[in-house]
């Protein structure tokens, strides 16, 4: 198995780094209605035209292509070309990844490069995605998505070990999570983000071309309408 490169040996950082135990107990007693707005909520109003760009939407760890409906409805709804990632429930990194994601690109048929949105773990893939295959990518967008200093971090790395089968940083692919794509890359965190730590979401400069600033949970990131109207304007600029 490679090791991710970090800045620094993630065992080492303090566990403390990760959002409080209060934080994380709000995003669990909200994450029952958010999961169902993030699926199930109406297409929120848009006053951006997407005129037909093409966005690709990979959803965090154990969520799926309906846990990010909502957001892809309303950027379709925009004018937007949005397609979900198309490889079911994301359970981690397998050592396949990219290349599953390479073919799907590949099936879309998709003339020029595109934007993808990431959520959470979904925007490590995007971000290593967009160095696999950097002709096909010109804009990655990650939110609340820990890419840099530890990997430890975050209120998940632990269910995360359990599920995926391997240690947090010790994935089944070579990957070097802080450096950053070609790609124009932006990482939208949030203060009140209880899973995963703002610094980590944030990034440091050289990591990322712009850091955004939003003010909502974790789940809320790819369901509360101030945040995918944010999403919108920065696929556009």
């Amino acid at each position: 198995m490679a090791t991710i490169l970090a800045p620094h040996d993630s065992a080492a950082v303090p566990a403390a780094l990760a959002p409080s135990a209060r934080m994380l107990a709000r995003e669990v007693r909200a994450f029952a209605y958010m999961r169902c707005m993030s699926a199930f909520g109406r297409a929120v109003p848009l006053s951006e035209s997407g005129e037909g760009r093409t966005v690709v939407v990979i959803p965090g760890f154990l969520a799926s292509d309906s846990t990010t409906a909502r957001l892809r409805k309303s950027l379709e709804k925009a004018g937007f070309a949005v397609h979900g990632w198309g490889l079911g429930r994301n359970r981690g990194v397998t050592a396949d990844i990219l290349e599953r994601l390479d073919a799907r690109m590949a099936a879309l048929g998709v003339e020029g490069p595109v934007t993808l949105v990431g959520w959470s773990l979904g925007g490590l893939i995007a971000r290593e995605y967009a160095k696999y295959a950097p002709e096909r990518v010109e804009k990655v967008i990650t939110l609340g998505s820990p890419f840099s200093g530890s990997l430890r971090a975050n209120n998940a790395w632990r269910v995360y070990e359990r599920i995926a089968g391997h240690p947090v940083d010790r994935p089944p692919v070579a990957v070097t999570l802080p450096e950053k794509p070609v790609a124009h890359t932006i990482a939208c965190w949030s203060a009140r983000d209880g899973v995963v730590s703002p610094a980590s979401a944030r990034g440091r400069s050289g990591e990322r071309d712009r850091a955004h600033e939003l003010d909502c949970t974790h789940m809320a990131f790819v369901a509360h309408p101030r945040a995918i109207r944010t999403v919108a304007k920065l696929i556009l600029d």
